[in-house]
């Protein structure tokens, strides 16, 4: 039997031989050369580093007093611009993070970021709160950052403030390089003292060659091998040849697992490539895929000639389809589309197209023109998306049902609108965000004005937070009335915004923004509590409106907000008011989707004693069938349909349908838009219970309604 002689153990005995001579001799000299020299090195790091803290600190005074007596007018005329220049630049000098101006509540006011990407938001990292709260200058720091804050004022009128964050990195360098020189001359004290003890070391010079000589044929140059091996699979270049070996040690086994490992490891990239890179679903391009893509792209075209165009494209009211007929049929919906969308891409036979699938009902189509193609990008792009459109709007067959939807595409292009992939990115969305607000199924080009809409809907939001605390938002009620006798039996309160700079906001632009931005599930309690309290002092003041209702708008946010019944009722307790005087009117798109829960919610309301009306019916795409799954007391019929009952027979015959329909499952029915005196009389004539409009009465102020009643 051959013995076999491991690599290890040979390694161990060589190298013990020649450590053990070597250690007898300079343990101890080295043992006191290192202690001594740790002890040299903590005294002097300990006073460098006071020192540079201490220059940093002196520093920052200086700075960001400077800085806050430059922002004093800037920052009280709001003028951002002066802003972003007098901390710019302060951002420009060595080791400033960042530079913040925030106004007396803390709310960012300038972050010295060109899009000012964080304005209006609550400075919420672990130094704001001191921040905030100090009177004078102030100073935190957590070992890598140095805060330092300065209040700006104007008199005794505190505007708001500065803050500078020093970066310690910097300092901590020039402290380690200090050091290291001191290291280094320590050192060449240590190389000195070490000639003495080079002399006992001369007689292992020899055993060393000896061992050196081996471990090099031996061990070092296959490794060293297959270290260069590793470094061209680390690269990606997994055919790179592993040198055979027949060795039977150690390194023989070595050298045979990494020839394996590497052909285990293409075999994986390749796998994980496909997945990083491909949507699951469609098998189109992900997100990752496109991204990459367009910065490759945008990179080559850098000082050369080339266009790009970026159709960002979204399904519309796709969520419909998950809602009602699942998400598996939403998956075939999308693999449908996803066809639809490639054909119509191929047609066009752009050279180097790319179809991605950026996310959800998200789809982007990438397209490239080199330098000399005389086609017009913008036409070619304007050309797909018209044709994209048109594909997708044709109906689709999904589980036995047919499906209607449509694509609204925003398009911009490279280096019209932007010369980065992430402005590209966000141009698109901006510019398909405002083909469904032009009412969907269609195309939009990426302009200018797209981003100031964007940047006004931002400030309205802005302007929107704290509105009703400054008394900008107000409540008008509208008189609702028995139709067979004109007799007022309720309000419904409306919502109203004056703003000082904006005047009179229409209800439909500020509660979409509302609603949007989260703000409605502030307003909307607000709301319900105020429009109670004042149904109940009516109730309380005068003989005539002591059975009287109020009607409250309810917005599909606030529907699905888990605290919504408990508001209704802190609102009734508060204000004392019976749940039958409370109606709540919601939409049918309230309910879409989450009919089982929300019908809980909406029957739990009901055993209290609040009635539930249906808003705007007629006009749902699910038409009457909410009434089956949904408990509602009264629809309101909407105004559509109203204004035309006197010219219109199919909106005569409709409106009729819907008052029988609704009286038969006993339930009451509502008509607004009331503006003639005809559509009242054919109303009556009907049946319809009730009644709202301008001819029967405008919405009005609370004092202009307590003189109606009194």
């Amino acid at each position: 039997m051959k013995l076999r002689t491991g690599l290890q153990a040979t390694f161990l005995a060589l190298a013990g031989a020649a450590v053990l001579a070597g250690l007898v001799s300079v343990a101890l000299v080295l043992q006191q050369q290192e202690q001594a020299q740790r002890q040299i090195l903590a005294l002097s790091q300990r006073s460098m580093h006071a020192l540079a803290s201490q220059r940093l600190l002196l520093r920052g005074e200086a700075v960001s007093a400077q800085v806050a007596d430059a922002l004093v007018n800037p920052l009280y005329y709001f003028d951002l611009e002066s802003v972003g220049a007098a901390i710019g630049n302060v951002l420009r000098q060595p080791d400033v993070s960042y530079v913040i101006v925030y106004d007396a509540d803390g709310n960012i006011v300038h972050d010295g970021s060109r899009d000012l990407e964080r304005f209006g938001q609550r400075m919420d990292d672990p130094f704001a709160l001191e921040v905030v709260a100090a009177t004078a200058q102030h100073m935190q720091s957590d070992g890598k950052l140095l805060d330092v804050s300065m209040p700006i004022r104007i008199g005794d009128q505190r505007l708001g403030g500065v803050r500078i964050g020093y970066s310690l990195a910097t300092a901590k360098q020039d402290e380690d390089a200090m050091v290291a020189a001191m290291q280094a001359r320590l050192d060449e004290i240590a190389r000195r003292h070490l000639i003495a003890v080079g002399l006992l070391l001369v007689v292992l010079v020899g055993l060393g060659a000896l061992v050196a000589a081996l471990l090099q044929r031996r061990l070092v140059r296959p490794v060293r091998q297959l270290a260069g091996a590793a470094q061209q699979i680390e690269s990606g270049n997994y055919d790179v040849v592993v040198p055979a070996d027949d060795r039977g040690d150690e390194i023989g086994d070595l050298v045979r697992a990494f020839d394996r490992m590497r052909d285990s490891i293409a075999r994986h990239d390749r796998d994980i490539r496909r997945m990083a890179y491909t949507d699951s679903l469609t098998g189109l391009a992900n997100r990752l895929a496109l991204r990459e893509s367009l910065d490759q792209r945008l990179l080559a075209m850098q000082g050369a000639a080339g266009r790009v165009a970026l159709l960002f494209a979204d399904v519309d009211d796709f969520k419909r389809v998950n809602d009602t007929l699942g998400h598996d049929a939403g998956d075939e919906a999308l693999i449908q589309f996803t066809a639809r969308i490639d054909a119509a891409v191929r047609e066009f036979d752009v050279a180097d197209a790319l179809l991605a699938r950026f996310g959800g009902d998200e789809f982007v189509v990438l397209l490239q023109l080199p330098d000399g193609d005389g086609a017009d990008l913008r036409k070619v792009a304007g050309q797909l998306a018209t044709r994209l459109v048109e594909e997708v709007a044709r109906p689709i067959e999904v589980e036995g049902r047919r499906v209607f939807l449509g694509i609204s595409i925003g398009i911009t292009l490279f280096p019209d609108d932007a010369t980065s992939a992430a402005m590209l990115l966000k141009n698109g969305d901006i510019a398909m965000y405002q083909a469904k607000l032009a009412g969907k199924n269609g195309h939009r080009f990426y302009s200018l004005a797209m981003d100031q809409a964007v940047e006004r809907r931002m400030h309205m939001e802005h302007e929107l937070r704290g509105a009703w605390e400054r008394g900008e938002l107000s409540l008008a009620y509208q008189p609702v009335m028995r139709m067979e006798d004109r007799t007022l039996v309720g309000v419904e309160a409306l919502l109203r915004w004056q703003h000082p700079e904006f005047g009179s906001v229409a209800p439909p632009v500020f509660i979409d923004v509302a609603e949007q931005s989260g703000l409605i599930d502030v307003i909307g309690p607000q709301v319900l509590h105020a429009a109670c309290v004042d149904t109940q002092a009516w109730q309380q003041r005068f003989p005539a409106a002591a059975d009287l209702f109020v009607a409250v708008n309810v917005s599909p946010r606030q529907l699905r907000g888990a605290a919504f019944a408990s508001e209704v009722e802190a609102a009734l307790r508060e204000s004392g008011l019976s749940p039958r005087h409370l109606h709540l009117e919601l939409t049918e798109t309230a309910v879409i989707g989450d009919e089982a829960r929300i019908g809980q919610l909406l029957n739990a309301l009901r055993t209290l004693g609040v009635k539930i009306w249906l808003d705007d019916f007629g006009t749902g795409f699910s038409g009457l069938s909410h009434l089956r799954r949904v408990p509602v007391d009264g629809v309101k019929i909407d105004r559509s349909f109203v204004a035309d009952v006197l010219r219109d027979p199919d909106d005569l015959a409709l409106t009729t349908a819907i008052i029988s329909m609704a009286h038969s499952i006993g339930i009451t029915v509502v008509a607004e838009g009331v503006e003639k005196e005809g559509q009242f009389e054919v109303l009556r004539d009907r049946g319809c219970d009730l009644g709202q409009g301008f001819w029967l009465g405008v919405p009005m102020t609370a004092r202009e309604f307590d003189a109606l009643l009194g």
